[in-house]
């Protein structure tokens, strides 16, 4: 699989599906990989051409040394990221951490985008701070082991943590989880520290489309209206039984919404 040096980081990514066909850019959560858009890749890439990457300090990108890996840096690692495979103007979707990239694209560089798409995700500060903070402080001091069973909970969903069919894919994310290491405190940090983005957002009139998971535990739904009400040209919809791991927990919903979404916009 290729890397990409950018803004002197080697980022690892992904490359699937037709090169003529519109372009999707896949950006994951915090504590995963590019690996959470395996339903997306899987499917989508068949007629779209879609670019998953995993975000500095995560996955099998480089680690930096950056003590916090703020959402300015991730946005111009994925603005450089699109500009070196001349993917623009493209379609970016991002699951909660990714969504906060996707955002500041939409808001700052409009051009490079046909499309932002939202999973699980929110414009503002985080309203949780004082929850996350001393979990944050936690990782960076003892990892994710004593903390594994709230990760699992603030990134999916009742439903998805009971499902017994989900079972295998389930221990394969709660495993990815264990093995990361402290300095993961590091973009946990920028993630929970971010500054809001909808003042930035205000007018903007790159389509958008918000997906909010029905229960998810870390941005709730209103979060994504804001989103919604904010922007020029966007439409949300609350994906059921779905958590913050969006994408990843009801796949074929996702992917319907997605490719509905492109088709109405590729001919812009």
């Amino acid at each position: 699989m290729p890397n990409i040096n950018v803004n002197g980081i080697n980022l690892f990514y992904n490359d699937e599906g037709p090169k003529d066909a519109p372009v999707l850019v896949l950006s994951h959560s915090l504590f995963f990989d590019h690996k959470m858009f395996a339903h997306q890749i899987e499917h989508l890439s068949k007629t779209i051409r879609v670019v998953s990457y995993d975000d500095r300090d995560q996955g099998q990108s480089a680690r930096s040394e950056l003590k916090s890996v703020d959402m300015d840096t991730h946005t111009n690692d994925a603005i450089a990221l699109i500009e070196e495979l001349d993917l623009g103007p493209c379609f970016f979707a991002g699951n909660s951490m990714g969504g906060f990239i996707a955002l500041r694209l939409a808001a700052r560089r409009p051009d490079l985008l046909k499309g932002c798409i939202v999973l699980g995700s929110s414009g503002e500060l985080e309203y949780k701070l004082a929850d996350f903070s001393p979990l944050v402080e936690g990782l960076g001091a003892q990892g994710t082991e004593p903390f594994i069973d709230t990760l699992m909970y603030i990134m999916f969903s009742d439903d998805y943590l009971a499902d017994a069919s989900r079972a295998s894919e389930r221990e394969y994310w709660r495993d990815h989880m264990l093995k990361l290491g402290t300095d993961i405190a590091r973009s946990a940090d920028g993630v929970i520290h971010r500054t809001g983005i909808l003042d930035e957002l205000k007018g903007c009139k790159v389509p958008t489309l918000v997906l909010a998971g029905e229960q998810d535990h870390a941005y709730e739904v209103p979060l994504s209206e804001n989103i919604t009400k904010t922007v020029a040209d966007g439409k949300m919809f609350v994906i059921p039984k779905a958590g913050h791991s969006v994408a990843l927990e009801q796949p074929e919903i996702v992917n319907r919404y997605i490719v509905d979404f492109i088709s109405a916009h590729s001919l812009y």
